[in-house]
């Protein structure tokens, strides 16, 4: 028999080629191309006259519309970040670090879901006493959950289709292994025919599936990129070691809307939902303090507020260093810049230091004009309000552009206590009445007026 050839298969893409490349053709990263064993494609279903079956067609008007049906997880967060519950069908990949909490929310949902359904939980990496004694720590009794240690795929789908579970689990994908591909489990030949099983297995009965993938050193998920593809919802698990916060991010979601967040705090319980993350995150705020200014951003539908910090202090070096923790440093050197260049403020001879309290990243633009005014606050050493907020977009002449859901965001700071909220000038016109009669609500249009009115004593 013929030696079968190896591919060269990238991990990011999963581009393939007879012949190795130290730049990936498809996607153009470099060292992703591991040498893999082709998995053996199947022959297809055939008539006997040699020809491949064909399936029948159907126009979109025959095509019935099924309401649609979600599976409540009994924890509140999780059903947000999902899009409102389980789909029925569905194949959910949840992602992150290890220890991060992935596989403690989903044997806790399990406590919940064996009320009404039966939960067949697949791991690959620890046995069935292992899970007891997690079991016993999160307090799950429910007589509905059924623990299977298996790491053959086939096995598993065949235990799918004769059990017929309501939800299945499979911790980890990286652990599972299709006898038809020679490579190692955790491979990306292993992952992704894995992962396609499991696919037609949740499609063609109708059952739910969770995924877990764990992370590589770079925080995305082991295997080919195109495993993001395959799923119908991609969830990550953030956190940082040092804090017992974490946040589920939904990445990718067919049944709803992405870059919903779900908050929980690690607890020796297992994880504890926060249902007022902005509570959380302003909690133990410094009371006349330079240096502080809270931000307002928009993680999905959801408005959060956060704690920004800077220190700017005279340098001891020849060139001033810059540091960020929470938000991209190269956009806090751009605003350095546009403070310098537009506003007067010189940084020229100070260290820059830019701290988001309790471990939130902040990504959106929104977050300039807090970031900016908690730089200007330390080096002016002038004290911001504990009851203002500012939120805006900055540009590279100095102007406060407009932000979206700007109502939300007003909305959110006046729940909390908030009294004076510093704004985009264009959004100033999009407001209610009601609400500006509320808050005192200042519209700026260039970072200088914006300091003006954060530093204005009440």
């Amino acid at each position: 028999m013929a030696k079968q050839r190896s591919m060269y298969i990238c991990s990011e893409c999963g581009y393939e080629s007879g012949k190795w490349y130290g730049k990936c053709p498809g996607c153009g990263e470099w060292n992703t191309m591991n040498e893999e064993t082709p998995a053996v494609k199947s022959t297809g279903t055939k008539r006997s006259s040699g020809g491949y079956a064909s399936r029948p067609l159907k126009r979109l008007s025959e095509i019935t519309e099924d309401v649609e049906r979600r599976i409540s997880t009994g924890i509140h967060e999780f059903d947000r970040v999902l899009g409102g519950g389980i789909v029925e069908g569905s194949l959910v990949l949840l992602g992150g670090d290890p220890g991060i909490g992935k596989s403690t929310i989903l044997l806790q949902a399990c406590q919940h879901l064996g009320q009404h359904h039966t939960i067949l939980y697949v791991s690959g990496e620890e046995s069935a006493n292992q899970i007891k004694l997690r079991a016993n720590r999160l307090g799950v009794t429910t007589d509905s959950l059924y623990i299977l240690a298996e790491t053959d795929v086939g096995s598993i789908a065949e235990t799918i289709r004769s059990e017929k579970p309501d939800i299945v689990i499979i911790d980890s994908i990286q652990t599972m292994v299709y006898d038809q591909v020679t490579s190692s489990a955790g491979s990306v030949t292993q992952v992704r025919e894995c992962t396609n099983i499991f696919m037609h297995t949740a499609k063609t009965y109708g059952i739910p599936i969770f995924v877990v993938g764990h992370v590589n050193k770079d925080g995305a998920i082991a295997g080919p990129k195109v495993l993001e593809h395959i799923v119908d919802t991609v969830l990550y698990f953030e956190g940082e070691r040092n804090y017992s916060y974490r946040i589920l991010r939904g990445v990718k979601n067919r049944f709803g809307s992405t870059n919903e967040i779900g908050v929980f705090e690690m607890t020796q319980e297992g994880l504890a939902e926060i249902p007022n993350p902005s509570e959380m995150l302003l909690s133990g705020r410094p009371v006349n303090v330079s240096g502080t200014c809270v931000a307002c951003v928009m993680e999905g539908s959801r408005p959060i507020l956060a704690e920004v910090q800077g220190l700017v202090t005279a340098t001891g070096f020849g060139t001033p260093r810059r540091m960020s923790t929470g938000f991209d440093f190269n956009r806090m050197a751009m605003l350095i810049a546009v403070l310098e260049k537009r506003a007067g403020f010189f940084f020229n001879t100070m260290d820059a230091y830019i701290n988001v309290v309790s471990g939130l990243r902040l990504d959106e633009p929104a977050a300039d004009l807090s970031v900016a005014m908690a730089l200007v606050s330390s080096l002016k050493d002038a004290v911001i309000g504990d009851k203002v907020l500012a939120f805006g977009e900055i540009g590279l002449a100095g102007e406060i552009r407009a932000v979206s859901h700007c109502e939300q965001r007003v909305q959110e700071a006046g729940r909390l206590g908030f009294q004076r909220c510093v704004i985009p000038f264009h959004n100033y016109k999009s407001l209610s009445r009601d609400l500006k009669k509320e808050l005192d609500i200042v519209p700026v249009r260039t970072v200088r007026d914006a300091f003006s009115a954060l530093t204005v004593k009440e």
